[in-house]
């Protein structure tokens, strides 16, 4: 009995190899190429299932059918306008001829190689055409973002911007022109071609950088300019306004006081003509005023024997006021 059950397990044991000699399968998302003694035989497999083979002597050599992805290395090229820059690019791919792609190509390392050779070629070609700012830009028909305050005289004095002919998106479409023919030899189809990143070369970085601070200050010190002279335009408003405010006030009250001056003078004088002792009196009580107005305490007046102010001095009786009493 024992022998009997080793003897079924070898011959179980050899039917599994036969039928795995016999029979392969083909996942949804692969394509099989098989081959005999080292050379495809026969059509890919492209649908999934249960397949047969010649044990031994065929090979079973499964290819992705899915959408690949390339992602190339940074790479310094130089543009149109002779600056340096790194591009980072990625695409995606699919292998649609399995029997040419195997027979190129073999496995998706060596695809991968030659990808990076293809593109980043056709990239190199197309950066060197453009200026910086075809790349830089998505289309030829977008705004750019602009500071408010600046002028046109303002952009070209900072390096303004050159107008665009074809933008960032159509520069994708030449690359992926001219690079999808020189793979399609290869079983590949490519699907689409972005640029990921573009940056400045390390060694022009920091001259970019300080261009760009410098274009930032000489817009500062124009606004402090401008600031400074509308400053100065507001205070000299202001001082204007204050001598225009000031001297129609002084005039309003000098005609004032020259309407109240002239109206007490003719109420004076109305006052002081109706008699000849009113007008002895006004001028006696005026020529008093004016003592008031030169006379202060510990003073010393001297005056002339034939002046107005003398006469009213030396024509005072001292015994008048006594006269008056009695």
């Amino acid at each position: 009995m024992k022998i009997i059950h080793i003897a079924f397990a070898i011959v179980c044991l050899g039917v599994v190899l036969l039928a795995s000699g016999f029979l392969y399968t083909v996942d949804e998302t692969e394509q099989v190429i098989i081959t005999q003694f080292g050379k495809p035989v026969g059509d890919p497999k492209t649908e999934a299932g249960l397949k047969f083979k010649t044990p031994f002597i065929q090979q079973v050599n499964p290819i992705d059918k899915r959408i690949l992805e390339w992602d190339g290395a940074p790479s310094n090229m130089p543009t149109k306008d002779k600056l340096y820059i790194a591009v980072d690019l990625f695409a995606r791919w699919r292998i649609t001829d399995p029997l040419q792609y195997f027979l190129r190509l073999r496995d998706e390392r060596s695809a991968q190689s030659r990808l990076d050779d293809i593109l980043g070629s056709e990239t190199r070609n197309a950066v060197a055409k453009h200026e910086l700012i075809e790349i830089v830009r998505t289309t030829k028909d977008r705004e750019p973002l602009r500071d408010a305050f600046l002028s046109e005289s303002d952009l070209n004095t900072l390096g303004g911007l050159v107008p665009i002919r074809k933008g960032r998106a159509l520069i994708e479409e030449e690359i992926f022109s001219a690079a999808a023919p020189k793979i399609e030899v290869f079983g590949i189809e490519l699907l689409d071609i972005r640029f990921k990143r573009i940056n400045y070369n390390e060694s022009v970085r920091p001259k970019i950088y300080e261009r760009m601070i410098s274009e930032r200050r000489q817009i500062a010190e124009r606004f402090r300019s401008e600031g400074n002279g509308e400053a100065a335009r507001i205070n000299g408003n202001r001082e204007r306004e204050l001598n225009r405010i000031r001297s129609e006030a002084y005039r309003e009250v000098e005609q004032i006081r020259g309407t109240a001056d002239a109206e007490a003078t003719g109420i004076y004088s109305s006052a002081y003509n109706q008699s000849t002792k009113a007008a002895d009196f006004y001028e006696f009580q005026r020529t008093m005023d004016m003592y008031k107005s030169v006379m202060e305490t510990n003073s010393t007046l001297i005056m002339s024997t034939s002046s107005e102010a003398w006469e009213y001095l030396t024509s005072m009786d001292p015994n008048a006021e006594d006269d008056e009493e009695q």
